[in-house]
């Protein structure tokens, strides 16, 4: 749990008293491989920071997925459409390895903003580091063509390619395992 606090403070710096009560709000979980910490149509009500292992945020449309975003240790995970709207998630966040997470629930999140100006501070952070990686996301996505983004992958997140399956890969990377394979064969 002091890896959370340790990575709230490298983000925004919180006073004593604020990181005392937030250190007492802070709970954790381990999920298994497969294992769902948010389905979809449920609401998201918990902050993750991830302590071991890997998580990815995806939907499905039409029985094909679409993977958002993987988050490794020392990454913060949350549904942020859901979470802050309170709202049914159209996103599942799944373990794709045994994982433990360190979390907050909306509830206990909402009440140490209102008691400390320094967590209010880093929630604002939080939601503005997560609307710059959706946007550069999209931006990707929209932009981008299939080998551009699986360079990107690799110059970006390199040590994933060990942890996350092919068809994952492709499904993040918004193509078939067959056009994964051409572009990693062209390498």
């Amino acid at each position: 749990m002091n890896n959370f606090i340790e990575f709230c403070h490298s983000i925004s710096r919180l006073d004593d008293p604020a990181s005392a009560d937030l250190l007492k709000k802070i709970r954790r979980q381990t999920f298994e491989k497969g294992e769902y910490l948010l389905k979809n149509g449920q609401v998201c009500s918990r902050f993750y920071f991830v302590e071991h292992g890997l998580l990815k945020t995806s939907f499905k449309k039409e029985d094909k997925e679409f993977i958002m975003k993987f988050f490794t240790e020392g990454s913060i995970c949350t549904q942020l459409e859901s979470y802050i709207t309170q709202g049914a998630s159209t996103y599942d966040i799944i373990a794709l390895e045994a994982s433990t997470v360190a979390y907050l629930t909306y509830s206990d999140f909402e009440s140490l903003c209102q008691l400390h100006h320094s967590i209010e501070r880093l929630y604002r952070k939080f939601v503005s580091m997560a609307a710059i990686n959706m946007m550069k996301r999209i931006s990707e996505m929209l932009e981008e063509n299939a080998t551009v983004r699986y360079n990107n992958f690799i110059r970006e997140q390199n040590d994933l390619l060990q942890r996350v399956s092919l068809g994952d890969l492709a499904n993040y990377l918004g193509i078939t395992q067959v056009s994964l394979s051409r572009i990693r064969a062209r390498k």
